[in-house]
């Protein structure tokens, strides 16, 4: 006990050697975004699907949630976490286990004198029973128990957020491969029509020749453009069916007919995102809820670190009873006891020392890995929203230019079954709406992904109103 006043000046050492910095997670007041980035109007965020007004996503999106391997595997994290916390929290509570024994021994004399005195026989039967209840309870002066529990909270709901990020960004992975699908029945549906076109001017072609108004190489290079649109058509036809298949397995229904997955061949209107600040990421992105949460986890561990240096002081009650026969013997005890015992780090100080550097480190870790999710998280969300706005206006600039494009096509092959124009000329112009049609078709679903990437950047995807701050978790 003498050394006890020098582990508590080495414990005040450490203490004043370990401090945290305070957390860098300031924002700028606003994006820097096109004006008219963002419109106004409440979009609900938590689920943003229900925007594009769609109900076969919407209805692929909640069987993700509830079916998904995905969605069920990080619910079985989050019961492990839960575990995990109750299990932290209960060793500070009584220990102890209930012991029991029973012995049975036949002794026979072999050699020499035998002994009978009551208690003391060496031959015969002998017979011991003992039952002990034995209780080891830490009285916790400093307050362990409260960075315990400040620690094992913060774990616990980061293991929450981790669960509802992942679900967050399952709802995200569905859209955007429901998209994609929709794109590609879109170009099926194009290549399919150009098929069409190509098949009618391989049949003018023909009809031209046979009036000798027309050369026969006219007519074989229209069927060699026909074989090509025919063989892309059998590849997006393919493609279509293996990206069907891979969603169906995302969402939970791998083993379902592809025919069960209805593909709409219209790219729909692109919705607007709410307006925001950058300074909501903060509550609504799950991921840097999740980076606070650990931080915190580690300030929890960081102080139970600290605590280390103080004394432990533990209670060690206990009760007995125990049974031994012999011949010409017996006797039952019944026993209790209190007591306690104190445990002062002395030669164990250098190496608490050294767990205190490492743990102060990895709070340090914590603290900038929670200010990089917050740059992250902005750069991410910055970066939709301007990419978006730039989607939206080459959606518009290509609409004018396809509108353009389809009727200089449809003169040219009014004018070519007329014979008032060339078949290069034709050609030329359906190649040119086609061109600017698969343009305009990519940049409308691209920007249907764009925007799925952008609610997930703002942090839409799950009820953050329903998860506990961090503050409450303590």
């Amino acid at each position: 006990m003498r050394s006890a006043p020098l582990a508590a000046a080495m414990a005040c050492l450490a203490l004043a050697a370990c401090s945290t910095r305070p957390v860098d997670t300031q924002l700028p007041l606003a994006y820097e975004v096109p004006q008219g980035a963002s419109a106004a109007g409440a979009v609900a965020l938590d689920t943003w699907w229900t925007v594009f007004e769609d109900p076969e996503l919407t209805g692929l999106v909640e069987t993700a949630l509830a079916r998904s391997p995905d969605a069920r595997s990080a619910a079985a994290r989050l019961q492990e976490a839960r575990a995990t916390r109750q299990g932290a929290l209960l060793n500070f509570l009584p220990q102890g286990n209930a012991v029991g024994a029973a012995s049975r021994t036949e002794s026979k004399l072999l050699e020499g004198t035998a002994v009978n005195i009551p208690g003391f026989s060496q031959t015969g039967t002998s017979e011991t029973r003992a039952a002990n209840f034995d209780v080891t309870w830490e009285i916790d002066l400093f307050g362990r128990i409260f960075a315990a529990r400040r620690a094992a909270n913060a774990e616990m709901a980061a293991a929450r957020l981790d669960y509802e990020a992942v679900r967050a960004s399952l709802a995200a992975n569905v859209a955007d491969a429901y998209f994609q699908i929709r794109g590609l029945a879109i170009q099926l549906e194009d290549a399919q029509e150009t098929v069409r076109i190509q098949r009618s001017l391989s049949e003018v072609a023909q009809r031209r020749a046979d009036l000798g108004l027309g050369t026969s190489s006219d007519v074989d290079r229209v069927a060699g453009d026909l074989a090509q649109a025919e063989a892309q058509a059998a590849a997006l036809e393919a493609e279509l069916q293996a990206q069907r298949r891979v969603l169906l397995i995302l969402v939970g229904r791998g083993i379902e007919p592809t025919a069960n997955l209805p593909v709409s061949t219209e790219v729909g209107a692109i919705p607007a995102v709410p307006e925001t600040i950058p300074g909501e990421l903060l509550a609504r992105r799950p991921d840097v809820r999740q980076a606070e949460a650990m931080l915190v986890s580690a300030l929890g561990r960081l102080d139970y670190a600290k605590l280390a240096f103080f004394p432990t002081f533990r209670l060690t009650p206990g009760i007995g009873i125990t049974e031994s026969e012999q011949p010409g013997f017996s006797s039952t005890i019944q026993s209790w006891t209190i007591g306690g015992n104190v445990t002062v780090p002395v030669l164990d100080v250098p190496r608490l020392l050294t767990e205190l550097k490492a743990q102060n480190a990895r709070t340090e870790q914590a603290a900038i890995a929670y200010e990089k999710a917050v740059q992250t998280a902005y750069g991410e969300a910055e970066n939709a929203l301007v990419q978006l706005a730039a989607d939206r206006r080459r959606v518009d600039l290509l609409d004018a230019g396809e509108s353009q494009a389809r009727r200089a096509f449809e003169a040219s092959q009014r004018g070519y079954a007329a014979g008032l124009t060339d078949l290069q000329t034709a050609l030329g112009a359906e190649q040119s709406w086609r061109a600017v049609r698969s343009q305009e078709t990519a940049a409308r679903v691209q920007a249907l992904r764009r925007a799925v990437q952008t609610y997930k950047a703002l942090g839409g995807g799950w009820p953050a109103p329903a998860i506990p701050t961090n503050k409450e978790a303590r």
